[in-house]
């Protein structure tokens, strides 16, 4: 069974950092996809950047390139966001997802498998 725990979330000011991170288990998930999305209030989970596992194809959301970064550790079966300069606009739960694959997906319906989420407030 696929668990994905993420953690790391909390309230910051805007330009502040943060590192989201993903732990996985229940797999071995080097052919494995593995992204973050987002869902603000009263919007739709959106795309935020995703990798493939063991390769080094990556892929970001034009509101978020420069400013995030997206890595995985295999030896600790984690996956990390690492968010810089944030704004009040990134304010949303962030959720970790996985699908089986090599292909990156940039849509929600691709993905197998889901975190409960972080919350991530950034004032002004």
């Amino acid at each position: 069974q696929v668990q994905l725990v993420e953690s790391g979330g909390g309230l910051v000011q805007a330009g502040d950092s943060l590192r989201l991170s993903c732990a996985a288990s229940g797999r071995t998930f080097s052919s494995y996809t593995m992204g973050w999305f987002r869902e603000a209030p009263g919007k739709e989970r959106e795309f935020v950047a995703a990798k493939t596992w063991d390769g080094g194809t990556t892929s970001y959301a034009d509101s978020v390139k420069g400013r995030l970064a997206i890595s995985a550790d295999n030896a600790k079966n984690a996956v990390y966001l690492q968010m810089n300069t944030l704004k009040p606009e990134d304010t949303a739960i962030y959720y970790c997802a996985a699908r089986r694959g090599s292909t990156l997906y940039l849509e929600t319906a691709a993905y197998d498998y889901w975190g409960q989420g972080t919350q991530v407030t950034v004032s002004s």
